[in-house]
């Protein structure tokens, strides 16, 4: 038999969903009830998964809690898991994003706000700071996007441990070579229209909304912008446009199909002031040659109108499926590659983060 599990962090809780063999998603009781959970991973690497979810409570302040049997109990480190040195003179404001590394069995990376990056050798216990990115010379002039100043995105390399990359909301792209040791901007032809003319192409100063990884090629990264979808072919060295022929390049998610090539989906929003789909439908945009062309795909989604928006996090893809879920609380499902949709969960708080694995 084959068990999927769905996490799906909320507004208001952690919900987590199992299939066997295929079958249809069972929601279980709500977990952390009424508490932020803004990131999830599912961790895979070990004979026995674990569960990391990154979770605010509220007047005590955001952490990370573990889990080894599947969720049905939680643990957490003794002192805060994740806190910047009192050197910095900096507090902790959320967890935005898990990853366990591919090439480091016990390592687990934190994306944090205020932008900074975090280390766990313990597969997701307990954290260090990355000072060298946190005391890049670009950092005093990052400011916050509309979701603060968040380091949201991880991506690292599948078999180089040296080589990883990170998206800071609003400061860009930047990524290493050497573990983390120094730190680049790597934002070349991403425009930023709302400069003056002559400026529109800065170092640093973006506002990425995502970055996903092509699952082949390591040198291939997919990115939405706040202004645009891009490619890059050699890590970050150079972005190329390929949202031209969407009905609108604004959205939040970009997700890369995990086994084949060239093979990427975003959602695409109205435009920056107006966060809802595109014709007030979801249709999730599939290319198949790396951004050269699109398809929409909504068999079996909501024939609309519909006016909520689905965050960064808030779509992935696995071998249990694609999935993504909404601000108002619905979660969908397709397991043929976004040619068709099931509903997985209505009526659920605001959806943060979802994440799926095959157990």
């Amino acid at each position: 038999m084959t068990d999927a599990l769905l996490a799906i962090g909320t507004r208001k809780g952690l919900f987590l969903a199992r299939s066997r063999d295929g079958g249809p998603f069972e929601i279980e009781p709500i977990q952390f009830s009424t508490v932020a959970v803004p990131s999830v991973a599912v961790d895979t690497r070990a004979p026995a998964p674990r569960l990391l979810a990154g979770i605010e409570y509220g007047h005590f302040g955001p952490s990370v809690m573990y889990s080894d049997d599947l969720g049905r109990t939680w643990s957490e480190a003794e002192r805060p898991p994740i806190a910047f040195p009192e050197k910095t003179e900096t507090t902790l404001t959320r967890v935005w994003q898990l990853v366990p590394s591919p090439s480091e069995p016990d390592v687990v990376w934190a994306g944090v706000e205020p932008g900074a990056l975090f280390r766990s050798e313990d597969r997701g216990v307990t954290y260090q700071l990355v000072e060298a990115l946190w005391e890049h010379p670009h950092r005093p002039r990052w400011v916050p996007g509309g979701g603060g100043l968040c380091l949201h995105t991880i991506v690292c390399h599948p078999t180089d441990p040296r080589t990883m990359g990170v998206a800071i909301s609003t400061g860009g792209f930047y990524r290493t070579s050497d573990g983390g040791l120094s730190w680049e901007a790597a934002n070349q032809g991403i425009r930023a229209p709302f400069l003056p003319e002559g400026q529109q192409y800065p170092e640093f100063g973006h506002c990425v909304h995502k970055v996903a990884p092509d699952p082949v090629d390591p040198e291939r990264l997919y990115l939405q912008h706040h202004f645009g979808v891009y490619r890059s072919d050699d890590f970050g060295g150079a972005w190329h446009d390929i949202g031209s022929s969407l009905p609108s390049d604004f959205g939040f998610p970009v997700v890369a199909h995990p086994t084949r090539p060239d093979t990427l989906y975003v959602l695409p929003l109205h435009a920056d002031m107006d966060r809802t789909p595109v014709g007030h439908r979801y249709r999730v945009h599939r290319s198949d040659d790396a951004g050269g062309t699109w398809r929409a795909l909504d068999r079996g989604l909501p024939e609309g109108p519909v006016h909520a928006a689905v965050l960064r996090d808030a779509m992935t893809m696995s071998e249990a499926g694609l999935f993504f879920g909404t601000r108002d609380g619905e979660v969908h499902c397709s397991r043929d590659d976004g040619e068709s949709w099931t509903l997985v969960a209505r009526h659920l708080p605001d959806v943060l983060t979802v994440r799926a694995a095959v157990l």
